[in-house]
């Protein structure tokens, strides 16, 4: 079981017969109980120079004849020394009234060394009580990294070093995937879920970093180290440990993290090989072979649904890609018969039932992602399906999800606009938009106008504030600088849409 560094304390060292030390003044628990860096003796009037916090202080006393005790303990007080001991017998026979005094005062724990104890004998106890709890850590994290690599050798083997390791550490280890979603907690129940929701949030923004690190995060009144999976770019997830751990637990750590990223990285290997089946049947399902398809997609993780769907295309950048496919094999395994998914030419192709939408509407937060869904579809319309999927992706700029029935109510005008026509369109009013600026007409706002109502001169007059006689006067030189015929349907309807779709 896993117990920190327990150095030596004062209350240990006055606890010991052999070295006979007796305590001369009251002192706080906490000061009695803190750890024992070293023992230094020293009768210099300034010590602390050669000092370091948590060191405990011999002396004979000859400075006192220099300095006074209360400076000298206040110096010793501001360093953080842990202890001072007098010898007595030595130079004095008696510990100076005043030295006690001040550090009763200061609450510095101070102790006599009788005559018959020699100091080294005092800083030999330390050394010996420091040396055997670092030979203790050190057995610990061998035997510690031995359960561990055992552990690692059973049928599910990182689950299984996982739960060894959350035993000899005795506290809570968490596994977050590559996507950031939370694989499992070992013990199931050793951290609050409330905590865990905090923390998800330090792992995402680990892994879209996309560089091994480590981190420590507070969260539910504890704090949690955070350590990445897997290598530079490929980041395979996040394990949480649960404990304020020292060196050697660190070390326990480091050898899992190893450990755990090899064990997903072959993983991740096996994988890629349903990937590539998945991808094969993918083709198979849009040349038709339903059947074919829902018979073996349940052994590669992930069954057709059934009844009507919709079909998603995600574009994801590639250093995510790896990433989306673990969340989407997880989620896949989840709710079997909800969710199928596969790799196309231009993205990851994803069939779900009509209640998946919470999965297609985290993609972008997550990933990144532009995500086009289709109208609902059954499984024999799944072409069509994919085709209205990647119209509804095609208007998307930036990282969201648009469905086709969005698509569609927007109107086809407004529709083309969002497929990328808006340049298009620019370039068709552009000779309008040098003439306006050039000449300070305004052909533009005029044929806007003429065309909102219905190419009649009045009612554009009206709206523009101007004489129907300008209005004629202007659509007839924009006929002429556009190169259009406005007397006529096609040439009015293809001016009216590049004005639409290049707004």
């Amino acid at each position: 079981m896993y117990r920190s560094s327990v150095l030596p304390t004062l209350r240990a060292l006055l606890a010991r017969d052999d070295l006979a030390l007796r305590l001369a003044t009251p002192a706080p628990a906490a000061a009695l109980d803190s750890p024992v860096q070293w023992v230094h003796s020293s009768d210099l009037v300034d010590p602390t120079p050669f000092l370091a916090p948590g060191q405990v202080l011999l002396t004979t006393g000859t400075q006192f004849d220099q300095t006074d005790a209360d400076d000298y303990v206040a110096r010793l007080v501001d360093r953080g020394i842990t202890g001072l001991g007098f010898g007595t017998e030595v130079i004095r026979a008696g510990t100076p009234v005043a030295l006690i005094e001040s550090c009763g005062v200061r609450g510095l724990p101070l102790f006599e060394v009788p005559y018959r104890t020699p100091f080294i004998a005092v800083a030999r106890t330390t050394a010996e009580l420091i040396a055997a709890d670092a030979y203790a850590r050190h057995t610990w994290a061998l035997d510690a990294q031995r359960a561990i690599s055992l552990a690692a050798l059973r049928a599910d083997g990182l689950h299984a070093a996982l739960a060894e390791l959350a035993r000899v550490l005795a506290t809570g280890v968490a596994l977050f995937d590559a996507g950031g979603g939370l694989d499992r907690v070992f013990p199931a129940d050793a951290i609050d879920p409330i905590a865990l929701g905090v923390v998800r949030r330090d792992v995402e923004l680990l892994l879209a970093r996309g560089q091994r690190a480590s981190a420590t995060v507070e969260a539910g009144g504890r704090s949690l180290q955070l350590h990445t999976l897997g290598g530079r770019g490929r980041l395979r997830g996040v394990l949480a440990v649960g404990a304020d751990l020292d060196e050697q637990g660190r070390e326990v750590v480091a050898s899992v993290v190893g450990l755990a990223s090899l064990a997903l990285e072959q993983a991740r290997e096996l994988d890629r090989t349903r990937q590539r089946m998945r991808t094969g049947l993918v083709h198979a399902l849009l040349a038709g072979e339903t059947e074919l398809v829902a018979r073996v997609a349940p052994d590669l993780g992930g069954a057709l649904p059934e009844g009507e769907v919709r079909v998603a295309i995600v574009a994801v950048d590639s250093d995510r890609r790896d990433a989306l496919d673990e969340l989407l094999e997880r989620r896949a395994r989840q709710s079997t018969g909800a969710l199928f998914f596969g790799r196309t030419d231009d993205g990851v192709l994803l069939v779900v039932d009509a209640a998946a939408s919470r999965t297609l509407r985290e993609l972008p937060r997550r990933f990144g992602a532009r995500v086009g869904v289709s109208g609902l579809a059954s499984r024999e319309q799944l072409a069509p399906a994919l085709a209205q999927a990647r119209d509804a992706l095609a208007t998307l700029d930036e990282p969201g999800t648009r469905g086709f029935d969005e698509l569609a109510a927007h109107g086809i005008v407004d529709s083309l606009a969002r497929g990328g026509t808006r340049e298009l369109a620019r370039a068709a009013i552009a000779p309008l938009t040098r003439h306006d600026a050039d000449a300070g007409t305004e052909l533009v706002a005029t044929l806007r106008a003429w065309l909102e109502a219905d190419a009649q001169y009045d009612r554009a007059a009206a709206a523009l504030g101007v004489h129907r006689h300008t209005v004629r006067a202007r659509i007839a030189l924009a006929e002429r600088v556009s190169g259009r015929d406005l007397g006529t349907f096609a040439g009015r309807a293809e001016l009216w849409v590049a004005l639409v779709a290049s707004a």
